[in-house]
Formats: structure tokens, sequence, C-alpha cells
């Protein structure tokens, strides 16, 4: 339950803390991951404003950042610049 709280209080700080030109728009909860999800035209300035609010959480080294075209399917990574492979299970 204390990671659920966690999830929806990033959740709630991004959704918050973000410009009006990205939507926070839900989460989903895995085996071993959470996803919270953004709706950006810009994912690289979605991803500076993400890391403003959050990189001083103790949680924000356990962060990945990628996103991907509503129309396709692979990702791009943004965070960390070493992660090498990125899915959302």
């Amino acid at each position: 339950m204390a990671d659920y709280d966690i999830m929806i209080s990033v959740e709630d700080s991004l959704a918050e803390g973000m410009s009006v030109m990205h939507e926070v728009d839900g989460h989903d909860v895995g085996l071993s991951e959470v996803n919270i999800f953004i709706h950006t035209d810009d994912p690289t300035i979605a991803f500076r404003e993400a890391a403003t609010i959050l990189d001083e959480q103790e949680y924000w080294s356990q962060v990945r950042v990628a996103y991907r075209e509503v129309t396709r399917s692979e990702y791009k990574i943004l965070w960390p610049e070493d992660l090498l492979e990125f899915s959302v299970a």
C-alpha cells in the first residue's frame, strides 16, 4: 500500500506542477513497476519539467523515462541516458 500511495503522490505532483502543454493521463501498476502516462507534443520539455519536480525524491534513481508516438510501438529512451531497453509491462 505504501508504494501505491507514493505513486499517487508522484502522479498528483506531476499533474499539479507541469505546464498546461502536458497532460498527466493516469497510471498502471504491474508486478515490478509503476507507470505514469503523460500526453505531450514535446517529450523533452515534459521530461525536464518532470525531472525538476521529482529529482529531489529518494526514488529518483529508480525512475526510467521513455516516450513513443501514439501511432508507434517503439519507445525512445530519455532517462537514464545509458538505459538500453525500455518496455511497459
